[in-house]
C-alpha cells in the first residue's frame, strides 16, 4: 500500500498524506463530492477532478498489485519463480509489463514450440543457444532423431529446436519492452485508401505518414474509425534492422557454426512471433490514451454544459424547428410549468408566415413571453429568420437564444418523458426540454444520456463503459457544485446527488408526494431507504427554501450547524438574520472582517470549512452559476452571406476538441478556431484557453461558401 500511496503521490503532484487521508475517506465509502466538499482539511483541499483521477489510479494500483500476487503464485505452484522474476514484478508500473513477465509461464496452445518439446528437442534447443559445441550440429542433431516422435531427419530435429528458440526469444519479456521502446520512438504509422476512387471524410488519410510519438488522440481515433469502415489501410513500419540487430547482439556470442541457424531465428521470432503481437498492443495501447483524452475532452465539456447559466424568472417558448411537420412549440412559465403548447408551419413546404405569426404573436401577449429558445437542429437557421421578424412586431421587448437541441428527441421518446407528459405528443415534449434548457441547463440535461449532448469528440468510438463511468462522475460534481431543491427536483437530478440512487431519488418524491414539501433535512431520515449514511452523504447537498432552518438553504453541512450559529452569534446574529437584506449587508461585512486563523481556533473548526462557512452565510441561497456568461440573447439575424473576412463577432463557444473550438456566431454552422488561431503564443491545449459556454470575440479569417465552413481567430 505504501508503494500505491507514494506513486499516486508522485503522479498527481500531491503530498502523501493528501493520498492517505483520501484513500482511507474513500474505503470508508464516502463519494467524490462529499469529500471535495466537506472533508477539505483532511484532503489538503483537493478538488474533485483531482480526487476522481486519485481514485481511478488506485483502482488501478490495485488490480496491479492483484494481479502481480496472482502471477507470482502462478509461477511458484510451477516451480520457476526466481529472485530476478520477483524483482522484476515488483518493478513493473503496468498491467502489459506484468503480462510480458508472465508470457513464458502461460498455459500456451500448442504451437510448433511445444510439439518440438513434445519431441525431445528442447535440449538440443539449449545447445544451439549456448553456442560452445565444437562437434557437427548434423552430427549432435542425429541423437534427438526418433521415429516414434516423428523426428525423421537431422534438418527436422534442428527446425524444431529452433522453433523452441524462436518462441523463448518472442517471450523475453527484456526484448519486448526494449522493441515496443523503440517502435514507440522510431515506428511510424502508414495509411493509405482501401477504395481510392471513394469520396470519405478520411480523404486527408489516403496517404498519410505520421510518427507513432508524435501522433495526437483525436487522428489515432479518426484513422482507427477509417479503418472500421474499411476505407483506409492501416499499417505500422518499424525499424526492422534495428530491432533484429538488437536482439542479434544479445544472443549471439561471436561467429561459429550456430550463427545462420541462430540469424535465421531470430528474423522467424520477430516476423512470426513477435512483430504482429507488439504492433497489437502499441495500437492498442494508443487507442487507450486517446480514449482516455477524448473522454477527458468530452467531461470537461459537458461539465461546462450542464453548469451553463441559467435564465431564472423568464416566461419561455420553446421552439423545435422542422419543415413538413411543423415547428413544435411550448410555453413554460419561470418555474419550468408548462403553460401552453401549438403547431406552427411558417417554413417550407407550407410556408405560412402570416399564420404562424398570428398564433405566436397571441401567445406572446397572453403570456407575457420575454425568450425564445430556439433549437439548432434541422431548419433552425430559416426559424431564426421568422423569429426575428416576428418579435419586432410584439408589443414587448422579446429577445431569442439558439439552444443546443443534442439529446432533445432522445428525451421526447424516453420513459422519463412520459412519467413528466403523459398527456402531451412525443413531438411537443422536444420542445419543452429546449425550453427548459435555457431556464436551467442542469435540470434538463440530466435527463439525458450524457454521450447524446453533443459536446464530444469521437464519444461513439471510445470504450462505452469507462466513458458513462467517466460522465456520472461529471454529472454528479455538476449537480453537486450548484445543489438541489429537494422539494421541486425530479428523481433525475436528485439521483446525481451524492449518496442517493435511483431508488432513493424515487422515494423521496413519492414522499415529498404523500407528505407535502419537506420542511427540514432530518425529514429526509423518514424517506425509505434513505439511512444515517446516506444522510450524511446528501444533506448538504440538498436545499430546503422556506424551512425551518435558514441554514438549509445554504451549502452548510447539518453536521457544522452548531458552529455556524456560534459563529453568527459572535457577530451579534442569528441564523434567521441571513433572510433579512439589510441585515445580510451588515453580517457581510463583519464576517469579512474576522481574522480566519483566529476565529478557526476559537471555534474549534478547520480553516477551509469555515472559510467555506463564511461563504456559505454571505450569499445565501446564491446559485454558483450565476457568475458563468449568460446565453448570447439575439433580435436579429446574421446569414453566412453577411459574413465577410475581417469582421469581429462576439460568438458562444460549442465544443472544444483537441484541435481548436467550436464558435456559435449566430450562422448556420459553427465556426472553427483552430488551436494555432487561438493565441499569439503557443497554446498546448485547447481547453486550457476556453470552455464550452464561454463568449468570446472573434475575427472571421476564411469563408468557404460552398462547403458552408467559417475559419475564425481570437487573435484580433
Amino acid at each position: 500500500m505504501e508503494k500505491i500511496i507514494q506513486t499516486i503521490a508522485l503522479e498527481l503532484n500531491i503530498k502523501k498524506s493528501q493520498v492517505e487521508a483520501t484513500i482511507r475517506l474513500i474505503d470508508e465509502g464516502n463519494t467524490i463530492p462529499f469529500i471535495a466538499r466537506y472533508r477539505k482539511e483532511a484532503t489538503g483541499g483537493l478538488s474533485d477532478e483531482t480526487l476522481r483521477d486519485l481514485g481511478e489510479r488506485l483502482t488501478y494500483l490495485r488490480n496491479l498489485s492483484t494481479r502481480k500476487e496472482e502471477v507470482t503464485k502462478s509461477i511458484e505452484a510451477q516451480g520457476k519463480l526466481t529472485e530476478e522474476i520477483i524483482k522484476d514484478l515488483e518493478n513493473a508500473i503496468t498491467l502489459a509489463e506484468v503480462e510480458d513477465i508472465y508470457r513464458p509461464y502461460k498455459q500456451k496452445k500448442r504451437t510448433r514450440a511445444t510439439i518440438a518439446k513434445e519431441k525431445g528437442l528442447e535440449p538440443l534447443a539449449l545447445i544451439i543457444m549456448e553456442q560452445t559445441e565444437t562437434e557437427d550440429i548434423h552430427m549432435i542433431a542425429q541423437a534427438y532423431l526418433n521415429e516414434e516422435k516423428e523426428v525423421n531427419t537431422v534438418e527436422e530435429a534442428i527446425a524444431g529446436a529452433l522453433d523452441i528458440l524462436a518462441e523463448n526469444i518472442s517471450d523475453d519479456a527484456n526484448y519486448r519492452k526494449q522493441i515496443k521502446r523503440i517502435c514507440y520512438r522510431e515506428s511510424m504509422l502508414e495509411t493509405k485508401a482501401s477504395k481510392p476512387e471513394e469520396k470519405s471524410n478520411y480523404e486527408m488519410y489516403y496517404e498519410f505518414s505520421e510518427s507513432i510519438n508524435r501522433i495526437p488522440s483525436h487522428r489515432i481515433l479518426a484513422i482507427n474509425r477509417g479503418e472500421k469502415e474499411e476505407f483506409l489501410k492501416v499499417k505500422m513500419v518499424k525499424p526492422e534492422e534495428k530491432i533484429i540487430d538488437i536482439i542479434e547482439k544479445r544472443v549471439i556470442k561471436g561467429q561459429t557454426q550456430f550463427t545462420p541457424y541462430l540469424k535465421e531465428c531470430i528474423f522467424d521470432s520477430w516476423k512470426r512471433l513477435i512483430e504482429s503481437s507488439i504492433e497489437r498492443e502499441i495500437r492498442n495501447d494508443l487507442t487507450e490514451k486517446a480514449e482516455e483524452q477524448a473522454i477527458k475532452v468530452f467531461g470537461k465539456n459537458a461539465k461546462q454544459l450542464l453548469l451553463g447559466a441559467p435564465l431564472k424568472g423568464l416566461t419561455v417558448m420553446g421552439f423545435d424547428p422542422a419543415y413538413r411537420t411543423g415547428c413544435k412549440i411550448a410555453v413554460i412559465d419561470e418555474t419550468g410549468k408548462l403553460l401552453d403548447t401549438v403547431t406552427v408551419y411558417p417554413t417550407e413546404p407550407q410556408n405560412d408566415i402570416e399564420g404562424a405569426s398570428r398564433t405566436l404573436l397571441a401567445l406572446i401577449k397572453k403570456h407575457q413571453i420575454n425568450m425564445i429558445a430556439i433549437g439548432n437542429g434541422t431548419a433552425s437557421r430559416e426559424s431564426e429568420l421568422f423569429v426575428s421578424d416576428l418579435i419586432k412586431q410584439a408589443d414587448h421587448e422579446v429577445y431569442y437564444a439558439i439552444v443546443s437541441e443534442a439529446g432533445a428527441s432522445v428525451y421526447s421518446a424516453s420513459k422519463l418523458a412520459t412519467e413528466e407528459y403523459p398527456d402531451i405528443n412525443v413531438s411537443l415534449r422536444g420542445a419543452i426540454s429546449i425550453a427548459r434548457r435555457l431556464q436551467d441547463p442542469l435540470a434538463e440535461l440530466v435527463k439525458i444520456d450524457p454521450k447524446a449532448i453533443g459536446v464530444g469528440q469521437y464519444q461513439h468510438d471510445v470504450n462505452q463503459k469507462r466513458l458513462e463511468e467517466s460522465l456520472t462522475g461529471v454529472v454528479e460534481d455538476a449537480v453537486n457544485k450548484v445543489g438541489v431543491d429537494v422539494n421541486t427536483a425530479t428523481p433525475s437530478l436528485l439521483s446525481y446527488v451524492s449518496g442517493l440512487n435511483s431508488t432513493i431519488s424515487k422515494n423521496i418524491v413519492k414522499y415529498r408526494d404523500e407528505n407535502g414539501k419537506l420542511t427540514s433535512r432530518k425529514e429526509l431520515l423518514n424517506v425509505p431507504k434513505l439511512g444515517k449514511v446516506a444522510f450524511t452523504q446528501c444533506a448538504g447537498f440538498l436545499r430546503i427554501y422556506d424551512g425551518k432552518n435558514p441554514l438549509e438553504i445554504t451549502a452548510v453541512h447539518p453536521e457544522s450547524y452548531e458552529k455556524a450559529e456560534m459563529l453568527l452569534k459572535q457577530i451579534g446574529y442569528q441564523a434567521k438574520d441571513i433572510l433579512d437584506k439589510e441585515k445580510l449587508n451588515e453580517i457581510k461585512q463583519k464576517l469579512e472582517c474576522l481574522e480566519l486563523a483566529k476565529t478557526a481556533k476559537e471555534l474549534n473548526i478547520g480553516e477551509m470549512t469555515l472559510e467555506d462557512i463564511i461563504q456559505e452565510l454571505t450569499k445565501p441561497g446564491r446559485d454558483p452559476r450565476e457568475d458563468l456568461p449568460k446565453p448570447i440573447l439575439r433580435s436579429d439575424v446574421l446569414k453566412l452571406e453577411d459574413l465577410q473576412e475581417g469582421m469581429v463577432l462576439t460568438g458562444t463557444v460549442r465544443n472544444v476538441i483537441d484541435f481548436g473550438a467550436f464558435v456559435d456566431i449566430g450562422v448556420k454552422h459553427d465556426g472553427l478556431v483552430h488551436i494555432s488561431e487561438m493565441s499569439d503564443s503557443f497554446v498546448k491545449n485547447p481547453s486550457d484557453i476556453v470552455s464550452v459556454g464561454d463568449i468570446v470575440k472573434v475575427k472571421v479569417i476564411g469563408i468557404d461558401k460552398e462547403r458552408q465552413k467559417v475559419k475564425l481567430s481570437m487573435k484580433i
